[in-house]
């Protein structure tokens, strides 16, 4: 009985010692406890980044590139527009006026130069009312000697007809440009899948270079795949 006694009198003290030592959720909290509350719910939260889907964009088979090329021939741009490139539309003027522009230029000073030099080789002096009278007056006021005349007349003569075949091939680059773009929807994906890959080479020398130090020269390989 007295063991029995004594048990319950020590369970109580430890009862009464855990229930003294219980914090005090009731006291007020200073402004430290709440920031360090506030950390720890901050720290607490799981963050999980948001997954977009990327658009892929499959082979088109009913998208034609002899359409494409067929446009931007008769209508600079206009297989530029058929693949829906539409930034590419004023790329394309913008480079075909720029040419045009330089032709102009070109041809005006050439015919005017032109004019002069025939007038100086007939000795002939024009008269107010001639054509590119201010401009003889002006080569005159300034000493321009025949010969000088002659080389702007060439030069200018040059640079109009290497402006015709810069228009030429502006319009061959487009048209390049739209059929590559239309195949490449005609027959390829055009999404973001794209294997690439870079790589330490040996490079082979040619074999003007085999004299050097080594047959081999350190370079990268870059792998392209197309998935």
């Amino acid at each position: 009985m007295q063991k029995t006694v004594l048990t319950f009198l020590i369970l109580f003290c430890v009862m009464g010692a855990a229930w003294a030592q219980r914090p005090d959720f009731s006291a007020p909290k200073t402004r430290a406890d709440s920031v360090k509350a506030r950390q720890d719910s901050i720290k607490s939260k799981i963050f999980a980044p948001s997954i977009v889907d990327e658009k892929v964009y499959h082979p088109d088979s009913t998208h034609s590139p002899k359409k494409a090329v067929l446009h931007s021939l008769m209508v600079p741009g206009w297989g530029q527009a058929y693949n829906r490139k539409w930034w590419k539309v004023p790329i394309a003027y913008g480079g075909l006026g720029l040419i045009g522009w330089m032709y102009a230029f070109n041809q005006e000073n050439y015919s005017q130069n032109l004019t002069i030099a025939q007038y100086r080789k007939r000795g002939y002096v024009p008269n107010p009312n001639d054509a590119e009278y201010q401009l003889y007056q002006q080569y005159a006021q300034y000493g321009y000697s025949d010969a000088t005349i002659n080389e702007a007349v060439r030069g200018y003569r040059r640079y109009r007809d290497l402006s015709v075949l810069l228009f030429v091939g502006m319009w061959g680059i487009q048209v390049i440009d739209a059929y590559i773009d239309a195949k490449f929807i005609h027959s390829y994906s055009m999404d973001n899948n794209l294997s690439f890959k870079v790589s330490p080479q040996l490079l082979t020398q040619p074999m003007y270079a085999y004299g050097f130090a080594s047959a081999y020269v350190p370079g990268l390989k870059v792998t392209f795949t197309l998935k």
